[in-house]
């Protein structure tokens, strides 16, 4: 039996062990997924005794994908965004599963990046992968953040592979009419976190994508709102399935079962 699992603080929103495990049967695998509530003291304890118990891989969840760089060699873009969402737990190497997902969301959703404006919300480890993949394909970056210091921050380091500037919080209302994507990369909205919205209400009018991370619950409050104003809508579940299909290749060497994979994460969402 290989053994595999999700470590985030809180993870009672998680539907990744439903994903992957549907995953590993439609293939015949003997192995199993499970999720561990790892406070952020912990972490390290969690990752060496992962390992120290034989498991193959971890996916990393809010608040560990920038912390967890401490213990794991960071891999390919993973290493320039600066945040871990995939180990491999043998060789505590760590990926960055997220920016391929997001994109091939908005690819999915019929979302052609380049030459766009995108706001990103957020700059913790979604928004740095989401805003470097962004800025990478051509995009131009506006991230913003709570705390400015890290947005700035995060503003300078995408600079490297492309546009991106910083814009205060406190005020996105300035920014009405003047971009195409909005992205979501904060747990606002989530079950278990606040309910409110990500941003002012005023950003979002008909010419916007907007797309939430946020997958638990399927129609978040951005979602339903954006939806209401005839905004495009992209959903978080999707970036869930594609970041998860390439943790399971990089895991496995096998061609993952995208589908099988969706249904059961809508199914443990109650959807299906």
């Amino acid at each position: 039996m290989q053994y595999f699992g999700i470590i985030g603080y809180p993870i009672g929103h998680s539907v990744s062990p439903a994903m992957h495990n549907a995953a590993f049967k439609h293939l015949g695998l003997e192995a199993i997924y499970l999720k561990f509530e790892v406070k952020p003291e912990d972490l390290r304890d969690a990752i060496f005794g992962a390992k120290a118990l034989g498991f193959k891989g971890f996916n990393v969840t809010i608040p560990h994908k920038e912390a967890v760089l401490e213990f794991v060699r960071p891999v390919g873009i993973a290493k320039q965004i600066g945040a871990v969402n995939t180990i491999d737990i043998p060789k505590l190497e760590g990926y960055n599963t997220d920016a391929y997902g997001a994109l091939k969301a908005l690819e999915s959703a019929g979302v052609d990046v380049e030459g766009k404006v995108a706001l990103v919300v957020g700059a913790g480890g979604a928004g740095r992968a989401i805003a470097f993949i962004l800025a990478d394909k051509g995009a131009t970056v506006i991230v913003t953040n709570r705390t400015e210091s890290r947005g700035l921050r995060l503003a300078e380091d995408v600079r490297k592979v492309g546009e991106c500037i910083f814009h205060p919080y406190n005020r996105l209302g300035e920014l009405k009419g003047r971009i195409d994507i909005i992205i979501n990369a904060t747990p606002l909205g989530m079950k278990g976190f606040e309910q409110k919205l990500p941003i002012p209400e005023i950003l979002l009018d008909r010419n916007v994508v907007v797309f939430d991370t946020v997958y638990n619950p399927l129609e978040t409050l951005l979602i339903k709102t954006a939806k209401k104003k005839g905004c495009k809508v992209v959903y978080g579940i999707d970036m869930l399935v594609y970041q998860g299909a390439e943790a399971f290749r990089i895991w496995t060497g096998l061609e993952p079962p995208i589908d099988i994979m969706k249904e059961a994460a809508l199914s443990a969402l109650g959807l299906q």
